[in-house]
Order: C-alpha cells, then sequence, then structure tokens
C-alpha cells in the first residue's frame, strides 16, 4: 500500500550542530494589518514565550497562522538573529527583531540555507520535524516597523516559511540542528 500523499516521509538527518532558540513568538492576530503609516495595532497579549507547542501540519499552537489554509507550508517562520544583525549594521540603526514578527528566531545557522530543506530542532523534550519552504519575504511594514530602508536590507535575511511535519515543544536555550546536508554557521 502507498502512503498517503501529505505522509511525511523519514528522511535522514545526519548533520548535527548545536544552536541556539534565543525568542520565540506567539501572536493570537495580526498586528499589521492596514496601512503601514497607521502603525501597527498593540498586542492583546505577551508575545514571547518560553516554549511553544507545534501540531504537525497545523503550527504553532496558539497562532494566528495555526490550522489557517492560506498558510499551508508557511504556518511557522524561522529567522536567524546574524541576518538581522546585518540588517542593523547596514541601516546603522538597531533592530528589534520582534518588530519582524516571525516566531523562531536562531543563532548558529544560516536559516537561509534551509528553504527547500528537511530539519529538526530539539531543545530537550525531543526533536520536532520540520521542512522549510519558501522564503519569508519582508513587506513593506519593515519600513516603519523596523526601520527605513528596512524591506530592501532584509531580502535574503527574512528568514524561512515551513511547516511542522511532528508534534512537538521547542523552548528558548540551547538546542541540537539536525539536517539532511551541512549548512553554514551564521
Amino acid at each position: 500500500m502507498a502512503p498517503a500523499p501529505d505522509a511525511v516521509t523519514p528522511v535522514p538527518l545526519p548533520y548535527a550542530r548545536e544552536v541556539e532558540v534565543a525568542m520565540l513568538l506567539v501572536s493570537r492576530r495580526h498586528r499589521y494589518e492596514g496601512r503601514p503609516a497607521d502603525g501597527a495595532t498593540p498586542a492583546d497579549e505577551e508575545e514571547l514565550r518560553d516554549r511553544v507547542e507545534l501540531r504537525a501540519g497545523l503550527g504553532i499552537v496558539g497562532d494566528r497562522y495555526f490550522a489557517a489554509r492560506a498558510h499551508v507550508h508557511a504556518s511557522v517562520t524561522v529567522i536567524g538573529l546574524a541576518g538581522l544583525d546585518e540588517v542593523a549594521r547596514r541601516l546603522g540603526v538597531p533592530v528589534d527583531p520582534v518588530a519582524t514578527r516571525r516566531n523562531v528566531y536562531l543563532r548558529g545557522v544560516d536559516v537561509e540555507a534551509l528553504r527547500g530543506e528537511p530539519f529538526s530542532l530539539d531543545t530537550g523534550d525531543g526533536p520536532v520535524l520540520f521542512r522549510g519552504y519558501r522564503p519569508a519575504n519582508p513587506c513593506a511594514w519593515m519600513e516603519t516597523e523596523v526601520a527605513p530602508g528596512a524591506f530592501r536590507a532584509m531580502r535574503g535575511r527574512g528568514g524561512v516559511r515551513c511547516d511542522p511535519e511532528s508534534d512537538g515543544v521547542l523552548a528558548l536555550g540551547r538546542a541540537v540542528l539536525r539536517t539532511a546536508h551541512p549548512v553554514p554557521s551564521d
């Protein structure tokens, strides 16, 4: 019997490296609605978390993109903090990572190299399997919420849209990233 079309085919992930899960963001609603010139809507709860729960094919429990059909293969966004450090250097201003509205912020790996790749993150509660899909391109809101020039500076540094392919938990701190191919450090 052939596997179902959406069934996860196990892929060997022989390359391991230590990374840091530096931030986790869960937002129940969109904060960037309307025109950027009007500014973001305020958060109605604490968005930064110590731990997040993920469900295979659905995303982060409690996040605005959880089980959203319009965000199939894009329910979780992973971004590298080194890329945002480079954006800050280019623009000559500090960059608040939260303003990018991504979910998982990593240090220690070139996140952009995870596009199109299977990978897992294990923060101590067992590995959570992901598949990186497309780039998380910046939007016009970056000009007002990050800094003037951020829209252009973030191209190629905006992170990767992913889907979790297994249930699990991620927590802040040290993590083991496993990949099918070697990926560069940040």
